[in-house]
């Protein structure tokens, strides 16, 4: 069904890509916002992905790119939006509970209120982390995406992909410890 649908919004057909946009609309959001953290510049994000997706859409060579591509154009319009507002840190991230634990097994069995604090210190501590950091542990962990698609979206070999997760885990581990002092 997929398939039909980039086909189709590939040749002009706005329902098409209208349908196509609001299967990827959520997984959307979350990334960008995710990485911006602000209502205003993840609208402007999604706007310029969207522009872009529909500019360019004829050009995608394979349709089972999509996903990919789209993920990619993503980045490039957070990272663009990044720029525009002359930013370095950015945001609070507000993640379910499961998703701190899960990232973080220490805090799974705290009570409601450290869970609270703890979901606040994560918040800025994952602000301090370069875009492209926030970028690649928001790609693994928070929409479970491998490795090797990782590397794809964002046109890095799969080890440069495993090296900068690696840091990336590393000094958002550093920011969690400093704001616990």
């Amino acid at each position: 069904m997929t398939d039909l649908l980039i086909e189709r919004a590939r040749r002009g057909d706005s329902e098409a890509f209208v349908a196509l946009i609001e299967e990827r609309q959520v997984a959307m959001t979350r990334v960008a916002t995710a990485i911006l953290g602000n209502e205003t510049d993840v609208a402007d994000a999604l706007q310029e992905t969207l522009v872009s997706l529909w500019r360019e859409l004829p050009h995608l060579r394979s349709v089972d790119r999509f996903p990919a591509w789209a993920d990619t154009v993503l980045i490039n319009a957070c990272r663009l939006v990044l720029r525009r507002r002359g930013r370095t840190r950015l945001r609070q991230m507000a993640l379910p509970a499961t998703d701190v634990a899960a990232g973080f097994p220490s805090l799974a069995n705290e009570g409601l209120e450290t869970e609270i604090v703890d979901r606040d210190a994560f918040g800025r501590a994952f602000e301090t982390l370069p875009t492209d950091a926030r970028a690649i542990l928001v790609l693994h962990h928070l929409e479970g995406q491998s490795v090797a698609r990782i590397a794809t979206v964002l046109g890095i070999a799969v080890g440069t992909v495993k090296s900068r997760l690696f840091a990336a885990r590393r000094e958002l581990e550093r920011a969690l410890t400093e704001e616990h002092r």
